[in-house]
């Protein structure tokens, strides 16, 4: 039986944990088995990983098209019907209101096949400029730092095992317990190896349990926390003043930012104590190596760039970047959020993280792809954007992976949105809420039914392997692909093999700054993966970088001068609370296959508000209670967590159930003026006992 396990990895996270398929008899189509040769995880799974296979059963997913008939329900139709309803409707916006009058909007967990074959096909089949996916809503504001700083954007510069090397690190706006169980350990061994942690959360999480130092400031201040610790660093001269002269610029700015924030006004901003602010920076600058992470608590504001471009300062001064065990770095979620982006999902950007700005990089991209470079639309809309236009200047949509009704901020507008489109089509494995609302529904391929690329966090390339074979009635998403283009006039150029999209891949993304041109099917099989930018088969990948210099154009890594700012709704009288979301252990993103599997809803079962017993008493409710927080945009309602490991002036829901209890109807869609992300992780909302 040995031998007829296949290697692949997880289909949830950006950690993309090694394992193993093994068929069984049981009735289940394969078990989970450890991969404990895969040095990210080392065979440690979370319960999301060993169930994964759930998903692929008869019933739970997908396994013939559906079409809208004239009664407005759903029912079974062939393939061919289905993909020319997408075709007429595609074609027929396209010639009535013109190519930007089609969007396409795609997923974070979409291989890198996938995102390189449905960008091409955005910008050569449908010719529109309105293209980006859910990954907007992810690491997009950390992305727009890491280029800001230091001209590449790749969520770790740096391997997960010199974490537990370095002297001490700074988490912020991260729960690794509940998003990435499976990393926990690194910080375990860190402790263990004399270094220490410090966790910045608004809650007491479990991983702020493991911390030396856990610091609680008021969700949205994440901005003033930073730069009030970069002021004590000048205060207490602890700046490194050789690494600032000899590889950076731009600090004088940086530093006069700073010291407008000095500890006492910091600490009414953040609420966070200066005894507390002094404690963390002599933690951080007393160790020989320091490293910052950062996650979506942070980077999912309305000045989340400037908040990490804060923490970035913050390294480079006190030279925790560009040396070994050192540095900054995003702790990517989805999937493949890194390799997403890099390829073409992306409304301004194109294969290998080139601008759709810059001539060269089209003139390459376009000799790749057989076109005039001058056929090539232009940067479209962003994430919330482009749904925000739909049934105005988008009139038809076609969605792969992606389950905005639960996903997107100001959900109850995204789905009203979405139901007046002239047309929508969605390729997923399970029915999910946005599929719901299609014309057109095609079933696709999972994880283990296919072969493909994606990339993990850390920058390393990596092949899930097909392990079983998927349902008649089932096909891929670049077959999809393949048979659209040709139905809108383009046989050639889309090829349904993934190794030779990757293949096209490689040349397209050659000489980029996420250049994988290096990068083969069988040299990741070979290396446990390969670190990007690899840019020939002869070199070895680059697990670090920025060691020698950084990917500026004089090598310095760039101080980029910020000044802390309200949230884009603050709390008043009429909604006095702060609200905040994120995730919890047992469920995933928008819950769309994570809420098929039986024993991840025992374990979480629905949505609930977790808050101070303090607000629980003044608004006079218990445990369990049903809760109605309301917000300017909508309202949910959900049973009441009472724990004093929240802030008194914070309530926190999970974001992975549609219905009443959707987070999301709540959430502010202020956006990042860089990055364009929505301030999902800050909005004033009202809290009562729901009458």
């Amino acid at each position: 039986m040995a031998s007829l396990e296949t290697s692949t990895h997880c289909p949830y996270c950006a950690l993309q944990c090694g394992m193993k398929l093994r068929p069984v008899t049981d009735g289940a189509v394969v078990e989970v088995v450890e991969r404990t040769d895969f040095p990210v995880n080392r065979g440690a799974l979370c319960g999301k990983g060993r169930t994964a296979p759930a998903v692929l059963a008869a019933g739970v997913r997908l396994t013939g098209p559906l079409v809208r008939d004239e009664g407005g329900e759903l029912v079974p139709a062939g393939w061919d019907e289905a993909l020319e309803r997408i075709a007429d409707g595609l074609r027929g916006t396209r010639a009535e209101h013109g190519a930007d009058a089609v969007g396409v909007f795609g997923g974070g967990g979409l291989t890198n096949e996938k995102a390189y074959a449905l960008g091409k096909f955005a910008r050569v089949v449908l010719g529109t400029s309105q293209i980006d996916y859910n990954g907007r809503f992810c690491m997009s504001s950390a992305a727009a730092a890491h280029q800001r700083a230091f001209g590449l954007d790749r969520g770790l510069p740096f391997p997960l095992e010199d974490i537990p090397r370095t002297g001490c690190v700074i988490l912020v706006g991260s729960n690794l317990a509940e998003t990435m169980p499976p990393a926990l350990r690194y910080l375990t061994e860190l402790r263990e190896n004399g270094g220490r942690l410090i966790v910045i959360d608004p809650r007491r999480t479990r991983t702020a349990e493991q911390a030396d130092l856990h610091l609680a400031p008021r969700p949205g201040t994440d901005l003033a926390l930073a730069l009030g610790m970069l002021h004590l660093v000048v205060a207490d001269g602890r700046v490194d003043e050789d690494f600032v002269r000899t590889r950076t610029s731009g600090w004088d700015e940086a530093r006069a930012g700073a010291m407008a924030h000095w500890p006492e006004l910091v600490e009414r901003l953040t609420g966070v104590p200066v005894p507390q602010l002094r404690e963390a920076v002599e933690l951080f600058c007393g160790a020989e190596s320091g490293m910052v992470l950062t996650a979506r608590g942070p980077e999912q504001q309305a000045k989340g760039t400037d908040t990490v471009g804060a923490w970035i300062n913050f390294c480079l001064a006190t030279g925790r970047a560009g040396r070994p065990l050192s540095g900054y770095g995003c702790l990517t979620g989805q999937g493949n959020g890194q390799g997403g982006r890099e390829h073409g999902q992306k409304a301004d950007q194109l294969p290998g993280y080139r601008k759709l700005t810059d001539p060269a990089a089209r003139r390459h991209v376009a000799g790749v792809w057989g076109v005039d470079p001058d056929t090539l639309p232009g940067p479209g809309r962003s994430a919330y954007e482009l749904l925000d236009a739909l049934g105005r200047d988008v009139r038809s949509l076609l969605v792969m992976g992606s389950n905005p009704v639960v996903s997107a901020p100001h959900a109850g507008h995204v789905e009203e949105r979405l139901k007046s489109l002239d047309f929508l089509a969605v390729a997923d494995v399970v029915l999910s809420e946005t599929a719901a609302l299609a014309d057109v529904v095609l079933p696709v391929t999972q994880w283990a039914e296919e072969t493909g690329t994606t990339t993990n966090l850390e920058g390393r390339v990596l092949l899930r392997q097909r392990a079983v074979t998927p349902p008649e009635g089932v096909r891929s998403d670049l077959e999809v692909l393949n048979a659209l283009a040709a139905l809108l006039g383009h046989g050639k150029g889309f090829p349904a093999g993934p190794e030779e999209v990757f293949d096209e891949l490689r040349r397209a993304s050659a000489g980029g700054a996420a250049d994988y041109a290096g990068i083969t099917y069988a040299r990741i099989t070979a290396e446990d993966g390969v670190f990007w930018p690899c840019p020939g088969e002869d070199h070895p990948g680059t697990p670090r970088l920025f060691l020698e210099r950084f990917a500026t154009d004089d090598g310095r890594a760039r101080f980029v001068p910020v000044t802390h700012r309200p949230a884009a709704e603050e709390t008043d009288t009429e909604y006095p609370v702060v609200l905040t979301t994120g995730r919890v252990v047992s469920q995933y993103q928008s819950g769309a296959q994570t809420r098929r599997v039986a024993e991840l809803n025992a374990a979480a079962p629905g949505p609930f508000v977790e808050l101070h017993p303090r607000l629980a008493e003044r608004i006079g409710v218990a445990e369990g209670d049903t809760v109605a927080v309301t917000s300017r945009r909508g309202r949910a309602v959900a049973p009441a967590r009472i724990t004093s490991a929240i802030r008194q002036d914070t309530v926190f829901m999970p974001f992975h159930w549609p219905g009443e209890g959707r987070a999301n109807s709540l959430t502010n869609p202020a956006l990042d003026p860089v990055s364009r992300m929505p301030e999902f992780k800050v909005c004033a909302v009202r809290v009562e006992a729901a009458g």
